[in-house]
């Protein structure tokens, strides 16, 4: 007996299960409004079959056609990244069943025959044409790729100097080539290269500045401008900003400038009211400047220190106002003049050398009202100290001073210096020290004394004290020295108006490389051709052509002509008593001759004469006067009196009244 299905409605529930499995299963139930629970899902592809029928339905319903030609492939990623793991275990199972079987069995050699046929150019060495490329073959080869790199003479660690730690000390200086360049005749004491190595500007006690641009010079080595920016008083340093679109001029005078590139004014600081006893309340300086650098990473900053005893920050947005003012101290409180002025590689720290042989230094981002580092003793007094240098890395110190002295310092501990490197002579306030590159070697100049053959530059070594090397420069002082990291070469200014530039041909880059190899090349002058001469020797005098003759009797014949020679006018010499008979002896006689108004003017005739000479002919043909009186007055009455006769009256004779 079969059992009936418990219904509620539309809605059954068939009990026997064994008869609901035999019926279609892909079927769903149209009974009642629905079915409890998930709808069977349809595979992906059946979805993707309808949607795309539905589509071309409605692409051919709208535009007339059923698709837009081929679809794109659909890849499976996943199924072929499998299938390439699979091949790649395949080939890696071959590789080591062939190095098995290949090892006890020696492989014949080939006939010369084979190396005949093959056709186009050699595989490259560790390459076989049997052998596939696996991923451990490409990665060997990258390897030795990369040896064969390293090993390269002109790879781009050789030149950048990354071997430094294999090299000598001394043969980390660039001093095999060198070259010169002319200045001037006087010393150069200020000295700039800009960030990127591409101009060096120079500066002098001859008032001048050169700019000099090793892309655009050739091997005559001459700067492509020289001006004075500071009229009749002498440079004492210039320096390149961060960004090397402008340098800092600070000359003798009280007012620093700022050009640009190519040497036009940008601005000038204003000078202070000398007359002001606080110098707080100036807003500029009153005496000569010392020294003046720029901030490292603020690009509108700079500094600058005088002979007011005051270091004043500026900034180029407004030039009429120092930004802010410090006021180095002596022993007792009394003012001091800073002799030079620098900044930490960071920025954090301003540093200056004073007259009285003290460093002191303020942090930039507190007040300068009182030093963070401060040491009096730390050179001789009432002796300048001409340059502070600050390491690379930022922990040593490298001072240098009148008094003969170069001193090694370290921040950590700032009160005796590591080393004082004396003997050495410094006759300019503007001597400087710096650090290599690397702070391996701290180097100055030195100034040429009696005795000397030539001025010196000396290099020394930061960790053992001893000196390495030592350069002679020229046969005068040696004032200021660059070490351009970028570059790798050393630029010196001499006493004698020279600046050298030394270098490595394979460890230095660009500078004065590039205009060495340029050759100068002269102006190619205009030629002239010259007109062939056409000898005519019957030709009418008017046509014929002189006979050529030497310079000198040209020269003599054009010298007798008044007007290739352009003679002046010979003085006069004709007239007697300081009448001159060409012209006439009055203004108006020269004036009607020169005017052509009259053919002939004789001066020695009698001018009553010559008017009378001409009454007669008046009286018979009157021509002006006579014919506008001739019915009022027919008979010319010159002078009329009382008693009714012509001639003058008596002046002497009474009126009647």
């Amino acid at each position: 007996m079969s059992k009936k299905a418990i219904s509620f409605g539309k809605i059954s529930l068939n009990l026997n299960k064994s008869l609901d499995t035999n019926q279609n299963k892909d079927e769903p139930s149209t009974t009642g409004f629905g079915t409890f629970g998930r709808t069977p899902i349809q595979e992906h592809k059946e979805i993707e079959e309808i949607a795309e029928d539905l589509e071309n339905q409605h692409v051919q319903q709208v535009m007339g056609i059923k698709n837009f030609g081929k679809k794109a492939k659909n890849f499976n990623i996943e199924e072929m990244m499998e299938q390439a793991r699979k091949t790649a275990s395949e080939v890696n199972k071959r590789k080591l069943e062939t190095e098995d079987v290949s090892k006890p069995v020696e492989t014949p050699e080939k006939p010369e025959s084979d190396d005949e046929d093959l056709i186009g150019p050699p595989l490259p060495p560790g390459m076989s044409p049997d052998v596939q490329a696996t991923p451990e073959t490409s990665k060997q080869t990258d390897s030795d790729k990369n040896k064969e790199d390293k090993s390269g003479e002109d790879s781009y660690d050789e030149l950048s100097g990354s071997d430094d730690e294999e090299l000598s000390l001394e043969k980390r200086i660039p001093y095999t080539h060198e070259v010169e360049m002319q200045h001037g005749t006087k010393a150069v004491v200020a000295l700039a290269v800009d960030p990127s190595g591409a101009r060096l500007a120079t500066g002098s006690i001859d008032y001048d500045v050169s700019f000099w641009d090793f892309a655009g010079m050739d091997s005559s080595l001459r700067s492509f401008r020289t001006l004075q920016p500071c009229e009749n008083h002498p440079i004492k340093a210039l320096q390149y900003s961060a960004t090397g679109d402008s340098i800092l001029v600070v000359s003798g005078s009280a007012q620093a400038k700022v050009l640009d590139r190519d040497g036009f004014e940008v601005l000038e600081c204003v000078k202070g009211d000398q007359y002001i006893t606080d110098m707080a309340r100036t807003k500029g300086h009153t005496a000569s400047l010392n020294s003046g650098c720029w901030h490292p990473h603020i690009r509108e900053e700079f500094m600058t220190c005088s002979q007011d005893g005051t270091l004043r920050l500026w900034l180029t947005e407004n030039p009429k106002q120092h930004k802010a003012v410090i006021k180095p101290r002596q022993q007792g409180g009394l003012k001091t003049s800073p002799t030079t002025c620098v900044f930490s590689r960071d920025g954090n720290t301003v540093a200056c050398g004073c007259y009285d042989g003290s460093i002191q230094m303020w942090d930039h981002r507190r007040n300068f009202v009182n030093t963070t580092l401060l040491l009096r003793d730390a050179h001789q007094k009432q002796s300048e100290i001409s340059s502070i240098a600050y390491s690379y890395l930022g922990s040593y110190l490298a001072t240098r001073g009148n008094d003969d002295t170069l001193k090694l310092w370290d921040l950590r501990n700032f009160k005796k210096p590591l080393k004082v490197f004396d003997n050495l002579f410094s006759r300019y306030e503007q001597t400087d020290c710096s650090f290599s590159p690397d702070d391996t070697m701290v180097f100055t100049g030195e100034s040429l004394q009696k005795g000397q053959d030539a001025g010196r530059l000396l290099f020394y070594n930061t960790k053992t004290y001893e000196e390495v090397m030592h350069i002679d420069v020229t046969k005068s002082h040696v004032i200021k020295s660059i070490w351009h990291p970028k570059l790798n070469q050393i630029f010196v200014g001499c006493g004698n108006g020279v600046v050298k530039c030394y270098y490595d041909q394979k460890r230095s880059l660009r500078g004065a490389k590039l205009c060495v190899v340029k050759v100068h090349r002269k102006k190619h002058s205009v030629e002239v051709v010259s007109s062939q001469q056409i000898i005519t020797p019957h030709a009418l005098p008017l046509f014929r052509q002189e006979k050529l003759r030497t310079s000198k009797k040209k020269m003599e014949k054009d010298r007798l002509d008044p007007v290739k020679s352009r003679r002046p006018d010979l003085p006069i010499t004709s007239g007697q008593g300081g009448r001159v008979a060409a012209s006439g002896s009055t203004l108006s006689s020269f004036v009607i001759r020169n005017l052509g108004l009259s053919k002939r003017v004789d001066d020695e005739q009698d001018p009553r004469e010559a008017i009378l000479k001409y009454a007669k002919e008046a009286e018979e043909n009157p021509f002006w006067v006579a014919p506008a009186y001739k019915k009022t007055q027919p008979q010319t009455i010159f002078q009329y009196n009382e008693e009714g006769e012509d001639g003058p009256s008596d002046a002497k004779k009474q009126k009647q009244t």
